[in-house]
């Protein structure tokens, strides 16, 4: 372990993911590490934390999987080169490779990559029985995240951004505390940390590469709106995703208690359809409309393997609202009609 450097960005960074490692004594915990400034960072204040005093002696163990792509020439030697500067703060580190399936794809080939890296991270958490990969992603990432889904129109889930932990694989939960509001850590504070601590993060060119959604909020919509509107537009849309976060959870929460209560209406024995396909439409009426769009959508995923857009859900939910003896709704995966009391879901073959 190299001498301990005090720096201001890198203890920020330590402060941020000390509940991380507190909530894991005795654990294995995998950091995913690209070798760029944001996992180097991360993983040099893993490395500091679980050996300071405050840790001595809890079993925390800290771990690297660098997940080598192929994208660009030499990606080899880039992985093994961030591999090395894990190896000198005495971290042991698996480096893997992984091939991105060609086509482009739901997303293109940002999503297939995202999708390999991800799954090459949980079957190295699972060969060495760590129950949790940490992440470097910044509240910028955040922002960025949130900035393309206003873009697209989309919903308070969406706009509650990335989430600051989920299910990776059975057993294995990826989490990102650099996320944290509390904590507010950002692209600046990762690149300070490096220079502090004497590192030489990897460039990745996909970073810079316009072609990229992702990169031109970064590097032209964001610039645009921080000159036009004045600083702190960053710092605001990754709070508008703490706040939202908070929205999407609650009405989530009730959508799936509604929906229990749905389900037992149109169960009952004295309703006239117990089929397990059907909604009751008079339990469905009752509730608030962000409620009720949730619901008819929860339905859909759960019971048909079924999604369904804005319009679709609203189309779905004016079989319960707007009633005027209209058609049946078809959907991607469901198609769904009013019958009688209810409304019935029928997927798709």
């Amino acid at each position: 372990m190299p001498q301990l450097v005090h720096s201001p960005a890198g203890m920020r960074i330590r402060a941020a993911i000390r509940p991380a490692l507190q909530a894991r004594t005795g654990e294995t915990i995998l950091v995913g590490l690209s070798g760029g400034a944001d996992s180097l960072a991360l993983l040099v204040a893993c490395a500091e934390e679980a050996s300071s005093a405050a840790f001595r002696g809890s079993g925390v163990r800290i771990r690297a999987a660098v997940i080598d792509h192929g994208l660009q020439p030499g990606s080899a030697a880039i992985a093994e080169h961030a591999a090395a500067q894990a190896r000198e703060y005495g971290v042991e580190v698996d480096v893997r490779a992984v091939e991105v399936p060609g086509g482009t794809g739901v997303g293109g080939m940002e999503a297939a990559a995202r999708s390999a890296r991800y799954a090459a991270l949980a079957k190295i958490a699972d060969e060495h029985g760590a129950g949790t990969v940490l992440t470097a992603h910044t509240r910028d990432d955040q922002a960025e995240q949130v900035l393309l889904a206003l873009a697209r129109g989309s919903g308070t889930r969406a706009i509650a951004g990335i989430p600051l932990e989920r299910e990776l694989a059975p057993g294995v939960r990826i989490v990102r505390p650099l996320l944290a509001e509390s904590a507010e850590i950002t692209r600046a504070d990762t690149i300070a940390s490096c220079v502090d601590h004497g590192l030489t993060p990897w460039h990745d060119p996909h970073n810079v590469d316009t072609a990229f959604a992702r990169v031109r909020a970064r590097r032209v919509v964001l610039p645009v709106c921080e000159t036009e509107l004045g600083p702190g537009v960053s710092a605001a849309l990754a709070r508008t995703a703490d706040i939202a976060r908070e929205d999407a959870d609650t009405l989530d929460a009730l959508a799936a208690e509604a929906m229990e209560s749905v389900l037992q209406v149109a169960g009952s024995a004295t309703h006239s359809n117990a089929d397990p396909r059907a909604l009751s439409v008079a339990a469905l009426a009752d509730l608030l409309p962000a409620v009720r769009h949730r619901v008819i959508r929860r339905f859909a995923t759960t019971q048909c393997a079924a999604s369904m857009t804005r319009e679709q859900t609203l189309q779905v939910a004016a079989l319960v609202t707007d009633w005027r003896g209209q058609g049946a709704v078809n959907a991607s995966g469901v198609t769904v009609r009013r019958v009688r009391g209810d409304l019935l879901f029928e997927a798709h073959a």
